[in-house]
């Protein structure tokens, strides 16, 4: 009994040791420090606090669980990245584009997020506590139960501005044109308009 307690445990031990491996990828965690550029790369679970990626490019970058506190993240390139769960406390990421990017229970408290990009971003159950927002575009942004700046939590309900509103009529709520530039013109009303 004892001998098939002791082979479980080796044998799970064994399984989250490989897991854990095959998350994050040396090479490119190698390549990251190196050069700053490592678009698609895994780093999920990585532990990068304090580091200076200014400028760095992260396109599509695997940052699952990464803890990227206190980190340097000026004008980097995380579009299309995925930072699920990422710790990035007290984080600079002034000009930065998180276009795209996968915040989902991100926890980005007293971050510096000015002139920062998260166009269509999911921000869903990420918290912004005393995060500093100074010309952030959060246009089509996902905010479903997100914790903002103040401290206040969004509704779990789609919002009228979002990218994921059910009636595309809806965003125009504050005027009754269909205006160039706005998040609500589309080309084919301007196409339907000269009709």
């Amino acid at each position: 009994m004892k001998l098939q307690i002791a082979s479980l445990v080796a044998l799970l031990v064994c399984t989250g040791l490989t897991e854990k491996a095959l998350g994050l990828n040396p090479q490119d965690l190698e390549q990251l420090k190196k050069s700053g550029v490592c678009p698609r790369c895994d780093l999920s679970g990585v532990d990068l606090t304090q580091a200076n990626l200014a400028g760095a490019n992260l396109r599509g970058a695997n940052l699952k669980g990464a803890n990227l506190s206190q980190t340097n993240l000026s004008n980097a390139d995380l579009t299309g990245a995925n930072l699920e769960g990422a710790v990035l406390k007290s984080a600079n990421l002034a000009g930065a584009s998180l276009t795209g990017t996968n915040l989902t229970s991100a926890s980005l408290e007293n971050t510096d997020l000015s002139f920062t990009g998260f166009i269509g971003a999911n921000l869903t159950a990420t918290n912004l506590s005393g995060a500093k927002l100074y010309l952030t575009n959060f246009r089509g942004a996902n905010f479903r139960l997100t914790t903002l700046p103040v401290g206040n939590v969004t509704s779990d309900k789609p919002y009228w501005w979002s990218s994921e509103r059910v009636i595309p009529k809806q965003c125009n709520k504050f005027t009754g044109d269909n205006i160039r530039g706005t998040t609500c013109y589309t080309q084919s009303e301007d196409v339907e308009s000269k009709k």
